[in-house]
C-alpha cells in the first residue's frame, strides 16, 4: 500500500545532525567542484543523452507542459503503461478517503524511476516537462535544486506516474516527485486547486545559508518579521510547531481559530509587503499557476483573512530567530521549515481530510 501522507525524509529521520553537517559540507564541495565543471566545459558534467536532453530543453521552443505528457503518454509501451500509469481514483475508490494522485512525496512513488521506466528519449522528454511548469530557467534551477534534484542525485532517480488517461475529456494528473520535491501538472484546469494537487518542496542546506536554493524566501520572509512591531509580534510568534506532512495543510473550518497575527492587524504598507512575500514564495513557477493560486487566495478572502506565524525553537541561535513560518487563510497553507534544511508543504484549496 502506498504511504501518501508522510514523505519520509532519510536526513531527518536517519542521519540526525551529523548526516546534516555532513551534507553541508558536501554541498560546499559540491558547488566549487561545479563551478570548476563550468569552467573546464558542460561535457565533464553531463554525459550521453543527458547532456543532450539538457541542449535540447534549453534550445526548444516553450510547450504548455501539459502537451508534453500528452505526447509522452503517445510514445508509451504497453507494458509501460502498466508499470507507469495509474487509475486517477488510486488509493481512493469510490471517493473514500484520498487519492494517492493527491499525496505529497518525497521519492519516485512506489519507488518506480524514471531511469528504470522509461527509454532515454522519453527521459529528455520527461525533463522537459518541469521546466516547462517552470517560470523561467532560474525558476528550473530552483525546482531541480541546480539540477541535481537533491539527495535524488539526477533525474533518472526520480519519479514520473500518470493517474488516468491525458486524453482530451478525461480527469488525469502527472506527478513528478523526488528527493524533497512533489510537483504535478494535470487536465483540470482552474479546478480550484492551485498547481493541481499539494505541493511538497526544500532543499538539503541549512534555510539560513545562501546555499540553499530558497535562502531568498527565507529573507523575504524575514523582511516581514522585521516589519512588524513589538505589539504584532507577541502575536504571531509562537511556541512548538505547526507540524509538517499532510496533516499540517490541511484546510480549517470555517469557523476554527487559525494561528498566529491576523492581516487585518497589519498597516497597508506591511500588508502590500506580505502580498509581495507571497508573490515571491510562487515566483519559480508557471505564470498561469501563479494567477490561479493568487485568484484562489482573492476568492477565498485574500490577505484581510490570511494569518501568519513564526514558530521559534528554544535552540535557535541569534540569526536564526524562528524555524517555521506559516502563511494560511480559508483556501490555503503554505508551511515552510527553515530549520535544520528546509521542507514547504503547499496546500491551494486542496480539501483535504
Amino acid at each position: 500500500m502506498l504511504d501518501t501522507r508522510k514523505p519520509h525524509c532519510p536526513e531527518c529521520e536517519e542521519g540526525g545532525l551529523a548526516a546534516l553537517m555532513a551534507l553541508d559540507r558536501r554541498e560546499f564541495i559540491r558547488t566549487v567542484g561545479g563551478q570548476v565543471a563550468v569552467a573546464a566545459g558542460v561535457a565533464g558534467v553531463f554525459t550521453g543523452s543527458t547532456a543532450r536532453a539538457a541542449a535540447q530543453a534549453k534550445a526548444a521552443p516553450s510547450r504548455p507542459a501539459e502537451e508534453l505528457v500528452k505526447e509522452l503518454h503517445a510514445g508509451l509501451t504497453a507494458e509501460q503503461k502498466k508499470a507507469v500509469i495509474l487509475p486517477w481514483d488510486h488509493g481512493a475508490p469510490n471517493g473514500k478517503g484520498m487519492p494517492t494522485r493527491l499525496g505529497m512525496y518525497n521519492s519516485p512513488i512506489a519507488g518506480k524511476k524514471i531511469g528504470v521506466h522509461y527509454t532515454a528519449g522519453q527521459q529528455e522528454l520527461i525533463e522537459r516537462v518541469p521546466r516547462a511548469i517552470s517560470a523561467d530557467e532560474e525558476g528550473y534551477r530552483r525546482i531541480s535544486r541546480n539540477e541535481t534534484f537533491d539527495g535524488s542525485g539526477s533525474l533518472q532517480d526520480c519519479g514520473a506516474l500518470l493517474f488516468g488517461e491525458p486524453v482530451d475529456g478525461k480527469d488525469w494528473s502527472w506527478v513528478f516527485s523526488g528527493h524533497h520535491l512533489t510537483v504535478r501538472c494535470d487536465g483540470r484546469p482552474k479546478d480550484g486547486m492551485g498547481f493541481g494537487g499539494p505541493m511538497y518542496y526544500g532543499h538539503s542546506p541549512n534555510g539560513y545559508s545562501d546555499r540553499n536554493v530558497f535562502f531568498y524566501q527565507t529573507k523575504a520572509v524575514l523582511s516581514v518579521f522585521d516589519a512588524l512591531n513589538e505589539q504584532q509580534r507577541k502575536s504571531a510568534v509562537l511556541e512548538g510547531t505547526p507540524g509538517e506532512q499532510m496533516a499540517s495543510v490541511r484546510l480549517r473550518p470555517a469557523d476554527q481559530q487559525r494561528p498566529g497575527l491576523s492581516c487585518t492587524e497589519l498597516s497597508r504598507d506591511q500588508k502590500e509587503l506580505v502580498e509581495k512575500v507571497m508573490r515571491e514564495l510562487v515566483s519559480p513557477y508557471r505564470k498561469e499557476d501563479v494567477d490561479e493560486v493568487m485568484d484562489i487566495i482573492k476568492a477565498t478572502g485574500g490577505m484581510e483573512k490570511t494569518h501568519l506565524a513564526f514558530y521559534k525553537s528554544p535552540d535557535a541561535g541569534p540569526k536564526e530567530r524562528w524555524h517555521f513560518w506559516r502563511l494560511e487563510g480559508p483556501g490555503f497553507v503554505w508551511n515552510f521549515r527553515v530549520l535544520p534544511h528546509v521542507h514547504t508543504y503547499v496546500n491551494i484549496a486542496g480539501k483535504i481530510s
